[in-house]
């Protein structure tokens, strides 16, 4: 797979409710994001099975490196999965994340029952994010006491306050009591280019695929899916009405419930 270091990822983790037999499913965040911010569905899915999810080097809790290869960070959460004992699992994945579980399935898959991506496509994007980048540099130089301060320092290169938000949950409080970035935001930085690129992997992943996307986004157009299907032939593509890039977020229910119908029907 690679040669480079892994690194041991922070998660959460919430035992089934009522079935400790079923298959654990793994939750993988996108660009930015981390475990707590699946918390609610997490605490949905736990009714049938154990879910695990991962703070992505850089990310959360988890540490720094340069190396943002998607072949490298399939390989942490490999390494996690060895340390807990899981063989098999269900893997979600939302943007990024969704290439770290695509390039996943592709390495290992003998390690993933179902793939689930949320509003990834397999391809090379543009860049992007020029705004969340200076947005975030600008808090880090600001140095700011509250979340108020933190939300006007953001706003001057952002404006939707969604974003915002999101944004904010990367930071904690310094030992200054000052609001700094807990994110890896150079080292992302640095690795942009790798995070752009088409997940890791030769073979094409021939297991049960969903894949969830937004009808108000543009991260899997109709002209993408003859790519993704190369991938990933058995892939079935759900459009969730009223959802952009954040669909989980914007229709939780709806993801909640997709997800959950399509782990039981393919559950061993």
């Amino acid at each position: 797979m690679t040669d480079a270091a892994t690194v041991d990822l922070h998660y959460l983790e919430m035992e089934s409710e009522a079935a400790p037999d079923a298959t654990p499913l793994v939750v993988i965040h996108g660009l930015m994001g981390s475990a707590d911010n699946w918390r609610s569905h997490l605490k949905v899915w736990q009714r049938s099975r154990r879910v695990i999810a991962v703070d992505l080097r850089n990310h959360g809790r988890s540490p720094h490196s340069d190396d943002m290869r998607y072949a490298t960070m399939a390989q942490d959460v490999i390494a996690l999965l060895d340390s807990l004992s899981i063989t098999q699992a269900h893997v979600l994945g939302h943007s990024m994340g969704g290439k770290v579980a695509i390039s996943l399935a592709r390495l290992a898959p003998q390690r993933v029952v179902t793939l689930t991506i949320g509003d990834i496509a397999p391809v090379v994007y543009q860049h992007g994010h020029d705004d969340i980048f200076a947005a975030l540099k600008r808090v880090r130089e600001g140095r700011p006491k509250n979340r108020r301060e933190a939300d006007e320092l953001l706003a001057e290169h952002v404006d939707s306050r969604s974003t915002r938000l999101f944004l904010a949950t990367n930071l904690a409080r310094t030992e200054e009591s000052e609001l700094g970035l807990r994110i890896g935001l150079d080292e992302i930085q640095r690795g942009y280019d790798d995070i752009i690129d088409l997940p890791a992997g030769e073979a094409p992943y021939e297991g049960p695929t969903l894949v969830l996307r937004g009808a108000q986004s543009h991260y899997v157009t109709d002209d993408m899916l003859p790519a993704l299907r190369e991938m990933m032939p058995q892939a079935r593509v759900v459009t969730l009405k009223n959802a952009g890039h954040w669909l989980h977020a914007e229709q939780p229910e709806a993801f909640q419930q997709a997800v959950e119908a399509f782990l039981e029907h393919h559950e061993r």
